[in-house]
Order: structure tokens, then C-alpha cells, then sequence
């Protein structure tokens, strides 16, 4: 007996599904507009307090619990090439050319923009933001490189590039602690095939969710601080960085018409604008650019989390590499690397 289809009276879902990203997108930026305007909502207690404000860790842990079901023998080693080159591309070089920038012109950077803000914004990326992308767009090896986002989140990558490595010291107890729901899926998943297949709907069900939770973290106050010049960081971070992840989707891993879903990873995540004051406690010297470097960065979260997976749903479909509709439902049933 064929399911009759479901009809919606307002198409909430498919509306956001339509805007690139905008499962995840728009909960973002309605948790902002709540935490900016009416954080006394988020401060109610019970179930309210904590769907809203306090569910995007635990919620990120289960989509990452869910992600490494997909990830079998089969696929484990393009989703370590496709986790290296986003690693590459998207922390390790640009941090490199901020460095060799800051080398040139000085801490201060140029047009008002630090080196401690774009370096901050530039080598790190939106955990979340990728799944929810790659979840539409890509296939397992994509989804399964938000190992990168585990490695680079932080402020590691900025302190050992501004050669304050010594004071960098992030203890292996916390990455290893990123990594585990991720392995403890990959294990179940191989174990047990079902499991897998009742954890299939959960991208569609957590992100809008824990999207909404991570908003309320962002202060729209600190975003219009950061004005012009916050836009410019977050303008420049994903372009340079899509840019290059982009070469390193096509030129690297041979992706062809998918490579626009590396742009996808040129993001800044949200717990980027406590590195600058992280990073000044460590080296003083950095310590006078912190209050602009943190507007700047706040601005920069939002402006990438909106430019890139546009710009990465507009490479894609400009070379053809958006799925069509038959496509999409298979990927919904078959997690295998497309070719």
C-alpha cells in the first residue's frame, strides 16, 4: 500500500530546505533575535531552558553519534582524505597566509581588521553548520570529514600560528573527547546495520534545534559593533577560505562538479569569539585589539554562516552538481560515496 503524501498547511519544512543551509540558517538566526531581544524567555528553567538555550552540545553529540553510523569500512578512508584536505585548507593554509600577512604589515593589519581577528576567523570552521550542509548536498566521506571541525575548533591553530605554541596547550583529554561519539557511532554502524537505519532521520530532526540553541549565543549587539569592518572579516574569510577549499575539493580529492561543497566549510563557528581574549591571556601583546577582534569575529560568525553555503549551493549548481530529486532520495536511503 503506497503512503499518501503529506500535505502541510504552511510548508515550514520545505521553505527552509529551499534556502541553502536553511534548516540549520534560519533556527540561527531566530536564536539570535531571542538571545538579543528576549533572553529572559531563554532563562525560563525546565524543558524551555534547556531545548532553547542549552541543547546544542548534547544535540551536536547525537547528529555526530548519527554521522559516524554512516561511516563503514567501505568509506572510512575518503572520509579521512576528505577530512586531511578541509584540515588543510581551511586552517592550516590560511592561518599560514595570515601569519606571512601579519609578517609584512604588523599585528594590526590593515583596514582596521587586527591579524588577531582574521586569523581567529579564518582557521576554524562550523561544526554544525557543515552536517547540516553536507547532509543535503554531500554523502558520507562529506559528512563524515566534521572531524575537521573537531580538530580545528578552538584556539590552537591561532596560538601555535602566532608563535605562541608553547602557551597552546590543549589538553589530548578534550579532542579526544570530540572524536568519541563520532567513533562510538562508526562501531555501532558496522556492528549493526539497523541501528543505522533508525538513526537515519536524525540530521533532519536535531539541527533546527541545536541551530536555534547556538543563536542564542550570538548577540546581535556585538554583531552591529563590529560593523562594516566585522562584515569585511567575515567577507574575506569566506571567500579566501572557500576559495581554498574549493582547490582542494577539485584538485585534491577529484570531486569534480561537487566541489563546490568544500565552500561549505568556510564558516567561522561560533565559540571563535572567545579565542581573542583566550589568545591575549596567553601573549599580552594581542591583548589592545580584543574588545574590535571579538565584535569583528561575532559579525564574521553570522556573515559566513550565511555567505557560504550560498555561495557553495551556487558553485554547485552553476557546475551541475546540485542532486536532482531522485538523486536526493536515494542519498536519503544509500550513504555510499558518490562517484
Amino acid at each position: 500500500m503506497v503512503a499518501e503524501s503529506v500535505r502541510s498547511r504552511v510548508p515550514l519544512f520545505d521553505g527552509m530546505n529551499r534556502i541553502p543551509g536553511g534548516l540549520m540558517l534560519i533556527p540561527l538566526v531566530l536564536g539570535s533575535i531571542v538571545g538579543t531581544f528576549a533572553p529572559g524567555f531563554l532563562e525560563l528553567g525546565n524543558f524551555t531552558t534547556a531545548l532553547f538555550k542549552d541543547s546544542a552540545l548534547p544535540l551536536i553529540a547525537v547528529l555526530i553519534f548519527a554521522t559516524g553510523m554512516q561511516i563503514t569500512l567501505k568509506t572510512s578512508g575518503p572520509v579521512l582524505a576528505t577530512t586531511g584536505t578541509i584540515l588543510l585548507m581551511k586552517s592550516i593554509v590560511p592561518a599560514t597566509l595570515v601569519v606571512v600577512l601579519g609578517n609584512i604589515v604588523g599585528i594590526d593589519g590593515v583596514l582596521g581588521v587586527s591579524i588577531l581577528a582574521l586569523i581567529v576567523t579564518m582557521d576554524n570552521s562550523n561544526g554544525g553548520l557543515w552536517l547540516a550542509f553536507t547532509g543535503r548536498y554531500g554523502d558520507a566521506r562529506d559528512r563524515g570529514a566534521y572531524m575537521a571541525s573537531a580538530i580545528n575548533d578552538g584556539p590552537f591553530f591561532s596560538m601555535l600560528f602566532l608563535g605562541a605554541a608553547g602557551l597552546a596547550d590543549i589538553p589530548f583529554t578534550l579532542l579526544l573527547a570530540a572524536v568519541i561519539p563520532l567513533l562510538a557511532g562508526v562501531i555501532v554502524g558496522n556492528l549493526d546495520a539497523r541501528w543505522t537505519e533508525v538513526m537515519r532521520p536524525v540530521p533532519n530532526i536535531v539541527i533546527p534545534f541545536f541551530a536555534f540553541a547556538l543563536g542564542t549565543g550570538i548577540n546581535l549587539g556585538n554583531v552591529v559593533t563590529g560593523g562594516i569592518s566585522g562584515l569585511l572579516v567575515g567577507a574575506i574569510a569566506t571567500l579566501v577560505t572557500g576559495a581554498l577549499a574549493y582547490v582542494g575539493y577539485r584538485w585534491i580529492l577529484r570531486r569534480g562538479k561537487q566541489s563546490g561543497i568544500g565552500i561549505a566549510s568556510a564558516t567561522t563557528a561560533g565559540n571563535a569569539i572567545a579565542t581573542p581574549a583566550i589568545i591575549a591571556a596567553a601573549d599580552p601583546r594581542f591583548e589592545p585589539y580584543v574588545e574590535v577582534a571579538t565584535a569583528q569575529v561575532a559579525s564574521a560568525v553570522l556573515v559566513s554562516a550565511v555567505l557560504a553555503p550560498l555561495l557553495a549551493a551556487w558553485v554547485l549548481k552553476r557546475q551541475g552538481g546540485l542532486p536532482s530529486q531522485a538523486e536526493q532520495e536515494q542519498l536519503e536511503h544509500d550513504d555510499s560515496p558518490r562517484l
